[in-house]
């Protein structure tokens, strides 16, 4: 079963570490990364931008309304995801936790993966 490993940090916090800092966090992520993939279970893995970056479509109108930046105001942000195949959600668990000891402060929030459509992405 896949699993979605939705990875929220204080946007401010993690802006604010200095190159090296945030080279060594990346560092043990990759450590991680690497044995998730050698044992076939890492999938797509995505680092987000700031959510200065982003955008938000409200539908609640008609037409919808355009706005910059995210959608609610957090004291976390979505910084990123991993897709997992587990067996279970024990399985899952053990590889957020491992992925938690790498990376200081934050939380992890996994959920199951249905798929609608497969398909191969391309830039």
């Amino acid at each position: 079963m896949l699993y979605a490993v939705l990875c929220y940090h204080s946007e401010a916090v993690v802006g604010g570490w200095s190159k090296a800092e945030d080279d060594a966090v990346m560092e043990k992520l990759e450590a991680v990364q690497e044995k998730l993939a050698a044992e076939g279970r890492l999938g797509p893995v995505a680092r987000l931008l700031p959510t200065s970056a982003a955008t938000t479509l409200r539908k609640d109108s008609d037409p919808p309304l355009i706005l910059d930046g995210p959608f609610a105001e957090t004291k976390e942000q979505l910084l990123g995801f991993y897709i997992l195949d587990c067996q279970n959600l024990e399985d899952a668990l053990e590889a957020a936790q491992e992925l938690a000891a790498a990376n200081p402060g934050g939380a992890y929030e996994l959920r199951p993966v249905g798929l609608f459509r497969q398909g191969v992405l391309t830039p």
